[in-house]
């Protein structure tokens, strides 16, 4: 397993775990309680890697249940929130199966059982091995374009306002306080929701997010809170709404002041009641669920212009949490461009320069982690060669601190672009920008076979935007 923690608060016992594990073939790291792991693992994390690790990172963690200052379970989960990738393994003198179930459901890899022995210690890191290898092999053998779920990933950051945030999110992580995640488009809003969910006593019940400006209006009542049969045309069966679905775990409202203002004094009730009313339905169903709110905007404003209600506001504030755009924390872009492309290349050798870091630290990032997302998928298809070049990342007319080719400028240097299908579209120059750019959303649409969520997606632009354009191109 490589790097090993051992958290104990007897000496003997640390001594004991080393010694073995020495023989073994491990590099050991010892901790007295809980908090000094916790800082241990915070430096051996923001160590910067090479290769896809550093010599410091901590590859698996051994942890004594009955500690002083932190107990064994705290510290596992505030491991699993913080390092998920990370297996931990539980010490216990009592072996239940009461405190098994608990150990297990907490998030720990396994537990191991005093009076033990080397060979059980071997025992239990040859499964650990295993089962990280076959993580490993499962994440490589998908489909190429099946990418990495963003929600199996966690928050990566060197940044110290940005860490601070993560404090708060975890120490509020246990109760069941609302939280407003603010921050601009691409930050990873929605990361930082599931970071908060996983650290929660609600992390093995569902987690259901609902993006608030995906659906249409008349449907996101139906979506939210369900509806009988026959409620409406087309309501041929009683739907369970996302609040039921969510029942005793969490629900993210993901663009949250996208929400009409009919739906947010229904959404306020829900809150303040906690029960939801079916459209169409003669009671209400109680619901347990931790609301969870995601914005691109200033609500504060929204509120004072009367787009947002003041009581639901500050019934979703309760807890507000700012995530820093990408170019407030620019130590942290060698950090994401090394594990994008790392992600991308799956085991094969690019090299990051310590040029190219400084010209990708020198741009603007519009569009934040997204966007460098993007850029290091593209590089790793574009380049040829080991190396990744500035070029590879940002397609701009010479080099950093330039802007992006325009649309038109791009419709100046194309005159055909053939679709998937071999057709032509005839793009050239002198076309119109709006012209291009009706083209490039309708070819999507077909591509897409009218999708347009997933239009949306491909094109980089919110659902809503998309069916504005729309609406724009049936009325002219």
């Amino acid at each position: 397993m490589g790097n090993i923690l051992i958290v104990d608060d007897e000496e003997q016992m640390r001594l004991a775990l080393e010694a073995v594990l020495t023989r073994l073939g491990h590099k050991i790291l010892k901790a007295e309680n809980g908090e000094q792991a916790l800082t241990i693992l915070a430096q051996s994390m923001s160590t910067p890697q090479v290769a896809g690790r550093s010599n410091t990172q901590i590859d698996f963690v051994i942890s004594d249940m009955k500690m002083p200052i932190m107990d064994g379970l705290t510290l596992l989960g505030k491991i699993k929130a913080l390092y998920p990738q990370i297996p931990v393994a539980m010490i216990t003198a009592y072996g239940s199966i009461g405190q098994a179930v608990e150990i297990m459901r907490r998030g720990a890899f396994d537990f191991i059982t005093k009076p033990f022995s080397g060979e059980d210690l071997e025992s239990l890191l040859n499964r650990a091995v295993i089962a990280q290898n076959q993580i490993a092999s499962a994440v490589q053998s998908k489909p190429k374009d099946n990418k990495a779920s963003k929600h199996d990933r966690s928050i990566i950051t060197n940044d110290r306002m940005f860490k601070k945030v993560l404090e708060i999110a975890s120490i509020v992580a246990e109760s069941n306080a609302s939280v407003l995640i603010q921050g601009e488009s691409g930050t990873g809003k929605e990361l930082m929701a599931r970071f908060i969910h996983t650290a929660s006593s609600r992390r093995n019940n569902a987690f259901v997010a609902v993006n608030c400006a995906a659906l249409p209006e008349n449907l996101l009542e139906s979506e939210l809170f369900g509806h009988e049969k026959g409620a409406f045309t087309g309501a041929i069966n009683t739907k369970i709404g996302k609040f039921e679905q969510a029942d005793g775990g969490t629900i993210l409202l993901d663009e949250i002041s996208e929400m009409d203002l009919v739906l947010q004094a229904k959404l306020l009730r829900v809150l303040q009641e906690r029960e939801v009313d079916r459209v169409g339905g003669t009671k209400p169903v109680a619901v347990d669920v931790r609301v969870l709110a995601t914005t691109n905007r200033d609500l504060r404003q929204y509120v004072a212009q009367g787009k947002f209600r003041e009581d639901l506001f500050y019934r979703l504030n309760v807890i507000p949490l700012y995530i820093p755009a990408l170019r407030e924390r620019p130590g942290d872009i060698r950090l994401l461009t090394e594990y994008f492309v790392r992600l991308y290349t799956k085991g094969a050798t690019k090299v990051v320069s310590k040029e190219l870091i400084g010209q990708l630290e020198s741009y603007p990032w519009r569009g934040n982690v997204r966007e460098l997302q993007n850029a290091c998928e593209r590089a790793v298809l574009l380049s040829m060669g080991d190396e990744l070049k500035f070029e590879h990342f940002i397609l701009t007319n010479s080099g950093a601190g330039e802007e992006p080719y325009s649309l038109s400028q791009a419709v100046e240097k194309l005159t055909i672009i053939s679709d998937l299908d071999g057709n032509n579209l005839s793009l050239y120059a002198g076309l119109s920008v709006a012209e291009a750019e009706k083209m490039l959303i309708n070819e999507t649409l077909k591509f897409t076979d009218n999708n347009k969520t997933k239009a949306a997606e491909m094109l980089g632009i919110s659902i809503r935007t998309l069916r504005n354009k729309l609406q724009e191109y049936t009325e002219t």
